[in-house]
């Protein structure tokens, strides 16, 4: 080994050196012995690391001690952080499924921190005075805005989807169009769902066609549900068919057999209304007739993640039966969250107003550009132009798997600050705190204005200024 590399590494400090070192005791307090001690020999790990990897000739002569305590002092600091973090999206997609969704309206922030810092009626019957349901909570609700029989929430909308296949199906033949056959995120298949649930996956039709002729011919004596998939964010285009949902109904009661649709993201208001693709809507959809419809509480509808599941009461109350629900089953503070968010959509133009979701997908672009100019003027002033400023055209997306062709006009600022490249910029506000995720397009930085939110602002310049501090 080469002299300088081999002294280099002699003169790294060990763990118990460093454990005593005076400079490091605040970054120490408050922090287990075992913990601090793993904290510190990763950051030694990393240290040997860099040493060993870099060419002999770009080795510095003498180790930098307090360059190295100061490290060791950050990994300290930000071993005090929590993992789960607030960002800042600039990235244009309302429904970021890497950034936590949906944001919840304040009406549902207030009530998940009433639920979570009290006592609650969660399975507690006040009338009565004995113990009740927490699937009762919700469920009026859920069927006097949706028109459906009865309700149930779960978890997610792919546990939903899994309860419903397991108590319907366990064992049977589920038929599905191939081309309704999709991956939804996070890599879960909806053939292994269905595997999952102990259900038999029966596919009929072709990637791009499929008929009523097809299910028909399918069925047998060991059929036990119809199914239908909403695409998400997979579309088929040019030479397609498929069939409808009153259609596959229809085929599903000459039969005796149970129709199912996963809507996916479960949407309330009719989008189309403000210019955008029409989505089928959970109200549509229940009134075509199916004995289950199932989609997620989350993404369009705007709240804390869950699955719905709605349908005629026979088919759910066999759901609520199932031993798996217990598993299934959500907690308080989704539950207040998610009704505060339903509560809103008992007016309308209050939950299009008050959701951030629905909010950012309707806004007007003229009010998106008076943003973008308002933005681009305060980061001009507050930082005597060091920052280079240009509003540019965008295009955003709803994302979250809904309305995957659909582009919201947008508007992004086009920041730059001389030294830094484009991904060195991204790089930095990633890392500030909080965390901006803007995107680079052709070698330049764009924050889109249309998914920052209202009280983003203040962070955002504190980022820009904890950069500006840094070159």
């Amino acid at each position: 080994m080469e002299p300088v590399r081999a002294r280099l590494l002699r003169q790294l400090p060990s763990v118990n050196e460093l454990l005593r070192t005076p400079q490091l005791q605040t970054a120490l307090s408050g922090l287990s012995r075992p913990f601090a001690t793993e904290v510190i020999r990763q950051t030694l790990g990393r240290a040997r690391q860099e040493i060993l990897a870099t060419p002999a000739d770009r080795l510095p002569m003498q180790w930098d001690r307090e360059a190295f305590l100061h490290t060791v002092a950050e990994a300290l600091e930000a071993a005090r952080r929590p993992a789960l973090k607030r960002v800042i999206n600039a990235t244009g997609v309302v429904i970021h499924t890497n950034l936590g969704r949906s944001p919840l309206s304040e009406t549902a922030q207030a009530a998940i921190l009433e639920a979570a810092r009290s006592y609650s009626n969660l399975e507690y019957d006040l009338e009565q005075g004995m113990r009740g349901s927490r699937q009762a909570l919700l469920e009026e609700l859920l069927t006097e805005l949706t028109g459906a029989e009865a309700a149930l929430v779960v978890n997610n909308n792919a546990a939903a989807v899994m309860l419903a296949l397991n108590t319907l199906a366990a064992g049977r033949e589920v038929i599905i169009s191939r081309g309704q056959l999709v991956e939804i995120g996070g890599s879960f298949r909806m053939p292994e769902i269905m595997a999952v649930s102990g259900a038999i996956l029966k596919e009929v039709g072709t990637t791009n066609k499929t008929y009523l002729r097809d299910y028909e011919q399918a069925i047998t004596s060991n059929t036990a549900l119809l199914l239908k998939v909403h695409p998400s964010n997979f579309r088929i285009l040019g030479f397609t068919r498929e069939v409808s949902l009153a259609d596959l109904v229809a085929l599903g009661r000459r039969y005796g057999l149970p129709v199912m649709e996963d809507l996916g993201s479960g949407c309330l208001v009719d989008l189309s209304r403000f210019g955008l693709e029409k989505e089928p809507t959970v109200q549509d959809t229940v009134a075509a007739g199916p004995d289950l419809v199932t989609f997620s509480g989350d993404k369009l509808l705007g709240g804390p993640q869950a699955g719905v599941i709605l349908g005629r009461r026979e088919v759910v109350e066999r759901l609520k039966n199932n031993p798996q629900m217990r598993a299934l089953r959500p907690d308080k503070l989704t539950l207040a969250g998610l009704e505060a968010t339903l509560r809103l959509y008992l007016e309308e133009p209050r939950a299009v107003a008050q959701l951030p979701t629905l909010a950012m997908i309707t806004r007007p672009l003229a009010e998106v550009e008076r943003q973008a100019k308002r933005l681009a003027r305060k980061i001009k002033q507050t930082f005597a132009g060091r920052f280079q400023v240009d509003i540019r055209e965008s295009i955003a997306r709803v994302g979250g798997g809904a309305l995957p062709q659909e582009p919201l006009p947008s508007r992004a600022l086009a920041l730059t600050l001389p030294p830094l490249a484009a991904h060195q910029l991204e790089a930095r506000l990633r890392r500030s705190s909080p965390p901006v995720i803007a995107r680079v397009e052709h070698d330049t930085l764009l924050l889109d204005v249309r998914t920052l939110l209202p009280h983003d602002q203040p962070a955002l310049l504190a980022a820009l200024q904890g950069i500006l501090n840094s070159i």
